[in-house]
């Protein structure tokens, strides 16, 4: 391992639940819970107003109504999430051409590896500089943890939340990692801190003591070296450069399953041409088409068509995902449906309606995913054509329009033919809340604005 703090570990805090609130004024300093609303839904962030009554991410979205219901509940921008990542991320990577995310708010950076940091001193003022710049490109805040590996710098950042910064000296992390409960370490989940737990092992201190030949008895060979070696604080893994992206893909959770198959159609279209923008958006294009179906019993079904050549085109991915819905027995009810494209690729090609018509005459290829209690799947015999319906407006909580009079805003809620929005901007004061029926024609989705500068 390096002698010098020179890892640094970025989390930022509360990333979806804080984004919401600096977008909104009305929202600074109150509890926000951000996730999917339904009776399925579970919480994707929480912010640390909406934590103290215990909330926290994962948790079935009912319990956190229970728990803070005066709390504001908001479906996910994962427009305006992934923007602002890509700023904090060009932050990080001016720093070192190394740098590995782990998520949308989540990285490792390679301090030695950018020529920026080589002792404690430097490595400090490069954090503490970071989460400056990051305050001051976006207006949300990041923890930084600093140390020689990677696992004390994302413990040290844990140990910085919220809007901090923590540096592990060299030569003292045995002493802080010893009275940790044994799940502070990578790879201890839940089963595998039971079963230390069982052999009197709760903390890293214990495990040390425990020995290596111990563990393995426990844990098998690979995983009680590894954890060994963590628990002496000795962790070589490098920072890796983020990886290529080898798939995209999207899906919804239903609050009640969906029985009308035409509406199962406009809904397997409408995530088509989702993933397709998300395609776009990466410089991607594909060759292989999936589709995942969870129906009523909670059975999981994929469908996959590789087609001829990569592509982009939001018809050609349609058309692939109707073919491959059409093998799929959708007469009990379908909870989830998800679209995307694997076998990326930099370039598109051009040619492919004749492809596309060619697969069309082929029965689809299958891949049935592993799922305990799978059911048979029979022969559709519905028609492939059915009338359209007309889809109504939907308005989720917490997504951004504008009102031809009024402005920008957001909407609170909505219900029984009517949207509640509030009108307020990033740089505006809290601002008032107004009431429209659903298909006012003078409301309309709009894009997330800057949370700096713009309106």
């Amino acid at each position: 391992m390096r002698s010098a703090p020179t890892i640094l570990h970025l989390d930022m805090d509360a990333f979806y639940a804080s984004a919401e609130q600096a977008a909104k004024p009305s929202l600074r300093g109150k509890a926000v819970v951000v996730g999917g609303l339904g009776p399925r839904g579970v919480v994707a962030t929480a912010s640390y107003e909406a934590r103290l009554f215990g909330v926290h991410s994962a948790m079935p979205m009912g319990q956190a109504r229970r728990l803070a219901p005066n709390a504001a509940y908001l479906v996910p921008r994962f427009g305006l999430y992934r923007e602002i990542s890509e700023q904090v991320m060009g932050l990080l990577r001016e720093l070192s051409p190394l740098v590995e995310p782990l998520s949308l708010d989540e990285a490792f950076v390679d301090l030695e590896a950018g020529g920026v940091a080589d002792d404690e001193a430097s490595a400090r003022a490069v954090g503490e500089r970071l989460r400056a710049d990051i305050k001051a490109v976006t207006a949300l805040t990041g923890s930084v943890g600093l140390a020689v590996s990677k696992m004390l710098a994302k413990i040290a950042s844990e140990q910085a939340k919220p809007d901090g910064l923590v540096l592990i000296a060299p030569g003292t992390e045995r002493a802080l990692l010893g009275p940790m409960p044994v799940r502070t370490l990578p790879g201890v989940g839940p089963a595998t801190g039971d079963h230390l737990r069982r052999a009197g092992i709760t903390t890293v201190e214990e495990i040390a003591e425990a020995g290596e030949d111990e563990l393995v008895r426990l844990l098998g060979k690979a995983h009680g070296v590894s954890l060994y070696a963590m628990a002496l604080a000795h962790d070589e893994r490098p920072v890796v450069a983020e990886r290529d992206t080898k798939s995209v893909s999207v899906e919804d959770t239903y609050d009640v399953d969906i029985h009308d198959r035409v509406r199962v159609r406009a809904e397997v279209a409408r995530l088509a041409d989702r993933c397709v923008r998300r395609l776009r958006a990466a410089g991607h294009s594909g060759r292989t088409i999936v589709l995942k179906v969870r129906r009523f019993d909670f059975s999981t079904l994929t469908r996959s068509e590789t087609l001829r050549g990569p592509t982009d085109d939001p018809g050609v991915v349609r058309e692939a995902a109707a073919r491959l819905l059409e093998s799929v027995d959708t007469t009990g009810g379908v909870r989830l449906l998800g679209v995307g494209v694997t076998g990326l690729a930099d370039y598109t090609q051009e040619d492919l309606f004749a492809q596309a018509a060619e697969a069309a005459a082929e029965p689809a290829g299958e891949a049935a995913e592993p799922v305990v209690g799978e059911a048979v799947i029979g022969p559709e015999t519905e028609p492939a054509e059915a009338p359209e319906t007309p889809v109504e407006r939907r308005w989720a909580a917490g997504h951004d329009v504008r009102h031809a009079e009024y402005g920008h805003g957001w909407v609170q809620g909505s219900g029984l033919g009517r949207v509640t929005v509030r009108f307020e901007t990033p740089q505006s004061p809290p601002g008032r809340v107004r009431t429209f029926r659903t298909d006012d024609p003078k409301l309309e989705p709009a894009e997330p604005l800057p949370l700096v500068g713009g309106e």
